[in-house]
């Protein structure tokens, strides 16, 4: 297939391959991925939420780029991570605030005590709704923003041959269901499908590059013919539109009636 003006795209290619990305810092992004924010601010939420509050838990933390934000903390805050990549850059970001920093392994129990915390947040973080339960205290709080499973989908349509509709995954209902069963009232629940817009094929091969779960097997050579048709098609129409698949959760562990 014929690149339409490939002396763009193999630029776009070697600057998006070049560029380092560190924690959870999409700056490069900053011009080439336009995304919608959501209708609720995430940042805003758990601010409220930190009156008052003696000990706090990031879950995925990332870098401590969010975290970090949130400074003053509260006195007993700590925060895990699971990708090793993020562990060091979390450690030398946070720990200079007073911030605990546990490396994790993904789906294993979380290294704290019963009853530990009384907040709990997580933004984009894999969870077990019975081991957040387990270490809020009662009363406590859990505040969750996740990504759905249709996240992107026009992206996986585009580049993944034999893509479905993913019926039946990660979304609001099944995660409610979940905390439901796990003995946990939730207080406020929304989603939200929002408009993002990829400027061009550098910030496609980039983002994928930064989140290599999205597409576990990408790389240019294996997706050269799709990125190429997508290259052209971002040609076009100037961009390439995808949904991003949003929703928020906040909910509190029931007080334990005796």
């Amino acid at each position: 297939m014929d690149l339409i003006h490939p002396e763009r795209f193999h630029q776009w290619v070697a600057e998006a391959q070049s560029a380092d990305f560190s924690g959870w810092d999409f700056r490069w992004l900053k011009d080439s991925l336009i995304e919608e924010d959501p209708p609720w601010n995430y940042v805003e939420i758990v601010k409220k939420h930190l009156n008052g509050t003696h000990s706090l838990l990031d879950m995925g933390t990332g870098g401590g780029e969010l975290l970090s934000s949130l400074a003053p903390l509260p006195p007993d805050t700590h925060a895990t991570e699971a990708y090793p990549p993020n562990q060091r850059i979390a450690r030398v970001r946070l720990e200079p605030l007073g911030v605990n920093v546990h490396n994790i392994i993904e789906e294993s129990p979380l290294p704290f005590q019963d009853e530990r915390f009384d907040l709990i947040i997580n933004r984009h973080e894999w969870y077990d709704p019975l081991e957040v339960h387990r270490i809020l205290k009662p009363n406590g709080i859990f505040i969750t923003q996740q990504v759905s499973e249709l996240d992107n989908l026009e992206l996986h349509q585009v580049l993944e041959k034999g893509t479905t509709f993913p019926v039946g995954k990660w979304s609001l209902p099944q995660a409610a269901i979940g905390l439901y069963e796990a003995n946990f009232e939730i207080q406020m629940a929304e989603k939200a499908a929002l408009n993002n817009a990829f400027m061009d094929i550098g910030a496609v091969i980039y983002y994928l590059k930064a989140i290599p779960w999205e597409i576990e097997d990408f790389s240019l050579e294996t997706y050269l013919d799709e990125l190429i048709q997508l290259n052209n098609l971002i040609e076009r129409q100037g961009q390439f539109c995808t949904t991003a698949h949003r929703f928020l959760i906040i909910a509190n562990k029931k007080e334990t009636q005796i």
